[in-house]
């Protein structure tokens, strides 16, 4: 039993059309290829999209394998995206989807010299209201770059020897658990040469923290050929794992064998976490125990995500525990395996989207319930895999930057009335997930809209002071009075901005003229009219001015909507998950940080407004007349589990030349988890127009809170 990776010898050549696995031998006409890799990091491809064919020649220590027990299997891990393999001239078959792995097996084709050859295709969705492939945002999204294709075998190719009997995936879900034990199923995918009596072996061995394995075996009688085993098994006083900031996320490594006999004829072995994760309502319960969610969306960690490392992974989910993030929505993509492993480790629950982004032709409807149940299966060991969602906005989007009438019109028209995407093919695969994983929440599609007396909503998407499709924040203030449902888990908010001084130079050139405007608009995602509508970055004189006014404007929509939600937790919001984290290549997006992992000052502010402990002032943003009274309410909460006694609130608001006004201070004791209280009021009745400020101070807590309020006055 063992792999060999096929990472040497790689070679590619550009198509016009497949011809059958049949290709010229020589050197002629054939690249040098990186496996894993994208064939447009190939200088000579880099603008290529559509169809390509893969070579590798290797060869087997110098003959075959003469033991009749064994048997050998190919596997392709992941490929971009339609695929077709031909092994020593043999048609191995056709395979559509770019993270579910394929496996045939290869026992009686490998020789002393092999020639394996992978047919690939990843055309372009030219229709982009009708697309075909499943690959979610790498298709279409205004986060990447439109011209490039994500094409490539990005995950490793490999041969594995095996007994008769192949174990070809192991999945184990946390039925229930407890301090005394937890209970678990696990699900087997089984290829047996003949039926056999076999043993299989669980052998749960902690990682994280001290202790002696524990093994667990049972006897199954399998049939000949391909068949699925399942059953439950019993962990006897189990180390949970929890998210960072509730604990500790302890984890087993779990091997599973199929014995024949005394002989292991296959083996799996993965990284393993006890938990139950609940949503009651839109309330968040890990272990039983409730708490908000407050994280982010995640793109590919890198537009090329066959480059993505668990180094850089790692450093991912450093930047997302300092910000006190507890939740990452993986956004309309399955991210890279290493992934999966990092947010294990981190303590960082995940939000999984199946790889739907907007609308798509009713054709792939067999092939969506196929990889949605792919999805599942392949991610479902993984502890910080928490909720599945079926499709991200399936409603009718072309190009985000449109807001145009008629565009906005249909938009509302799909969201409203009649979807096929959302109620037909999601609510599908949404009865799938639920059926293959009962432990888990599913979600049928991401940013519903809860119409009172009509439809019944989902995780709210709310881009008020950003799109005109939602409106302005006056129209934000109405939506949380009157449709409160929609504020019950907002997985989506925030506006643009640029890059840090320094980065931004990187990629753009200076001056800003229409040359540039245009450039950073068609390739680096900037939606120059939409951020003109809110701000004058126009009129700035400097690369420099406009990163600044960008980044503020961006810190002043996070903290609005962050400050609201946090005001109505649990009455009804049960999580916060702001639009985007990262970069996943050099752009002008939604980010807080960007692709070279630069934090923006945007990045320090929310990092601000999702302390632990909090103390935020809510009143509408908008100008006030001279006389007017504004009310100005101080408010403070804790979200960690542990009451915080003597947090020191102080207040004080200053005149347009700085003069105080009025200063006011308390000492707070802050129950665990409390609900956020108010402490004091301040009444402002300006004299004169300018801009006032309301300073903040929290301390006396273990991250203590200090930002400024502004109050305009004509």
């Amino acid at each position: 039993m063992h792999d060999t990776t096929l990472s040497d010898g790689w070679q590619i050549r550009p198509l016009g059309v497949f011809t059958h696995g049949i290709y010229p031998r020589g050197e002629d006409g054939w690249l040098p290829a990186s496996v894993p890799g994208h064939w447009q990091q190939i200088p000579e491809l880099a603008n290529h999209t559509g169809k390509v064919v893969y070579r590798c020649r290797f060869g087997l220590d110098g003959r075959p394998s003469t033991d009749t027990q064994d048997r050998r299997w190919l596997r392709i891990n992941g490929a971009f995206y339609y695929s077709r393999i031909y092994l020593n001239g043999v048609d191995l078959g056709q395979h559509e989807g770019y993270f579910a792995p394929c496996e045939r097996e290869v026992s009686g084709l490998l020789q002393a010299d092999n020639t394996l050859l992978i047919e690939l295709d990843c055309p372009e969705e030219r229709d982009k209201l009708s697309k075909r492939m499943i690959t979610g945002i790498f298709s279409h999204w205004d986060c990447m770059d439109p011209e490039a294709n994500p094409g490539g075998v990005w995950l490793p190719v490999e041969l594995h020897v095996s007994g008769p009997v192949r174990l070809s995936h192991a999945r184990c879900l946390t039925m229930a658990c407890d301090d005394r034990f937890a209970q678990i199923r696990f699900d087997l995918d089984i290829d047996a040469a003949k039926a056999e009596i076999a043993t299989l072996r669980f052998t749960f061995t902690p990682r994280t923290f001290a202790g002696a394995p524990q093994v667990i075996t049972q006897r199954r009688a399998l049939r000949a050929g391909r068949q699925e085993v399942g059953g439950l098994i019993k962990l006897r006083e189990p180390h949970l794992w929890w998210t960072h900031d509730l604990g500790r996320p302890d984890m087993y490594d779990l091997t599973v064998e199929v014995r024949l006999g005394e002989v292991v004829s296959d083996a799996q072995q993965f990284g393993f976490g006890v938990r139950r994760f609940e949503l009651r309502g839109w309330t968040a319960y890990l272990n039983g125990v409730r708490f908000l969610v407050k994280g982010n969306n995640y793109p590919p960690g890198d537009m090329r995500i066959a480059t993505m490392t668990r180094v850089r992974y790692d450093e991912d989910f450093r930047l997302v525990r300092e910000c006190f993030m507890n939740m990452l929505r993986v956004h309309a993509h399955v991210d890279h395996p290493e992934f999966y492993a990092a947010a294990d480790a981190a303590g960082v629950l995940i939000w999984q989207d199946f790889p739907l982004q907007w609308l798509y032709d009713q054709h792939i409807l067999p092939e969506a319930r196929r990889q949605v149940r792919a999805m599942v299966r392949l991610l479902g060991s993984h502890p910080s895999v928490a909720v599945w969602c079926m499709h991200n906005e399936a409603v009718l989007i072309e190009n985000t930057a449109d807001e145009s009438l008629a565009a906005r019109l249909r938009t509302y028209a799909t969201g409203i009335g009649f979807n096929w995407n959302r109620d037909v093919m999601d609510t599908q695969l949404k009865a799938i997930v639920q059926a293959e994983d009962p432990t888990r929440p599913a979600i049928r599609s991401s940013g519903e809209l809860d119409v009172p007396y009509l439809r019944k909503g989902t995780d709210g998407h709310a881009y008020f002071g950003w799109y005109r499709t939602y409106g302005t924040l006056d129209d934000a203030e109405v939506m949380r009075r009157r449709f409160p449902a929609n504020i019950s888990f907002v997985t989506e908010f925030g506006a643009q901005s640029f890059p840090n001084l320094e980065s931004s130079r990187r990629f753009i050139r200076e001056p800003l003229d229409a040359g540039a405007i245009t450039r950073l608009s068609e390739h680096h995602g900037f939606q120059a009219e939409i951020m003109g509508h809110w701000i004058p970055w126009r009129q700035a004189r400097s690369l420099a001015e406009v990163v600044e006014l960008s980044q503020d404007y961006q810190i002043f929509i996070n903290r609005y909507y962050i400050d609201r939600l946090r005001a109505c937790k649990y009455r009804p919001t049960g999580g916060i998950v702001p639009f985007i984290f990262v970069d996943a290549y050099p752009a002008v997006l939604w980010s807080v940080v960007d692709y070279w992992r630069v934090p923006k000052r945007s990045y320090y502010a929310m990092r601000m407004a999702f302390s632990p402990q909090y103390a935020f002032c809510l009143f509408h943003p908008r100008t006030y007349a001279v006389g007017e009274a504004v009310e100005l309410p101080l408010f403070a909460v804790n979200d960690a589990q542990h009451t915080v006694g003597g947090a020191r609130l102080v207040a004080r608001l200053c005149a347009p030349d700085g003069t105080a006004l009025a200063t006011t201070a308390r000492t707070l004791d802050l129950p665990a988890d409390c609900l956020p209280v108010e402490a004091d009021r301040l009444r402002l009745i300006p004299t004169t127009p300018g801009r006032y400020a309301l300073e903040l101070e929290l301390t006396g807590v273990p991250h203590e809170v200090r930002h400024v309020y502004e109050i305009m006055v004509r």
